[in-house]
């Protein structure tokens, strides 16, 4: 019978003529980040471990990393001591950089020949504008890569002990921004299909608009006694949780003093949470996830 590659590969670190454990990866055939690139990395919902191993070997290579406000500052403890450090992050009713002006800084600093890491939260291309920008690079003629990351809508919700899909209640899920790009209610949403759609509905930046969304989806025939649940910080040893209904949402009291970021669902998915809230406070005391 054939050993297998796994089984020779334990015997030759057994025998001490490789490296063992993450140690591995320093010797990998990772992708090359060349110079004169930009690579658009999600750097996953907060946790730092819970980056990819090729959003490492970016960090690790990168001579330029423009960061996220939702980035785990913790994260960039692994790049480069003599890279560069600029932050670029984007906070609803904060100062903020403006998304033009970021997608212009990373063409400019591509074409001094850096090797360019755009770290996200969650994944790049789930509200998180990186399709904006790999557009922009490319009219630029700026050569790039996506590397996604573990969305906060499934990743979050898994720290809360919620699973976003579970054939006991759902088969579908629908995934919400709470806000366009004017800091209001997304006006081009379908609310009455929305409120229809899906068992399950899970909402990105939805905070502070939360009691004006429960509005719509409860006028379209959403059931106020639909399950709620808004956890906040996900990941982070600060994660909270909070359980509540549509219903109660409508009393703009019960989201006033909710911390974020934070990821909200929608449905009985949340009920899981009794025998699935795994996340204990022993757990939390590594703050690498």
């Amino acid at each position: 019978m054939n050993e297998g590659p796994s089984r020779r590969r334990r015997e030759a670190d057994n025998e001490g003529s490789s490296p063992r454990g993450f140690a591995r990866l320093d010797a990998a055939a990772f992708p090359v980040f060349a110079p004169g690139t930009v690579w658009l990395v999600g750097a996953g919902p907060g946790a730092p471990s819970l980056i990819t191993l090729l959003g490492y070997h970016a960090l690790v290579h990168a001579d330029v990393v423009v960061y996220d406000a939702l980035v785990n500052e913790h994260v960039l403890d692994w790049a480069r001591p003599e890279a560069e450090i600029e932050y670029a992050g984007k906070r609803g009713g904060k100062p903020s950089a403006n998304q033009g002006d970021i997608s212009v800084r990373l063409v400019a600093l591509a074409r001094e020949g850096k090797r360019v890491l755009r770290l996200k939260g969650g994944d790049p291309f789930v509200f998180g504008r990186g399709g904006e920008e790999g557009q922009a690079l490319a009219r630029a003629g700026i050569s790039f890569r996506i590397v996604p990351g573990i969305s906060a809508g499934i990743g979050g919700l898994a720290y809360a002990g919620i699973p976003v899909t579970h054939r006991d209640t759902n088969h579908s899920v629908l995934f919400l921004t709470g806000h366009d790009a004017t800091g209001d209610v997304p006006a081009g949403v379908d609310w009455r299909a929305v409120a229809q759609a899906t068992p399950v509905i899970v909402m990105y930046m939805a905070v502070k608009n939360l009691t004006h969304i429960a509005e719509r989806l409860t006028a379209h025939g959403r059931d106020q006694d639909d399950p709620v649940a808004v956890v906040s910080n996900a990941s982070l040893p600060g994660q909270t949780v909070v359980e509540t209904t549509l219903g109660a949402i409508l009393d703009k009291a019960t989201t006033e003093h909710l911390p974020t970021p934070a990821i909200v669902v929608v449905g009985r998915v949340t009920g899981f949470r009794r025998l699935l809230d795994w996340y204990s406070e022993t757990l939390r005391e590594n703050r690498l996830g």
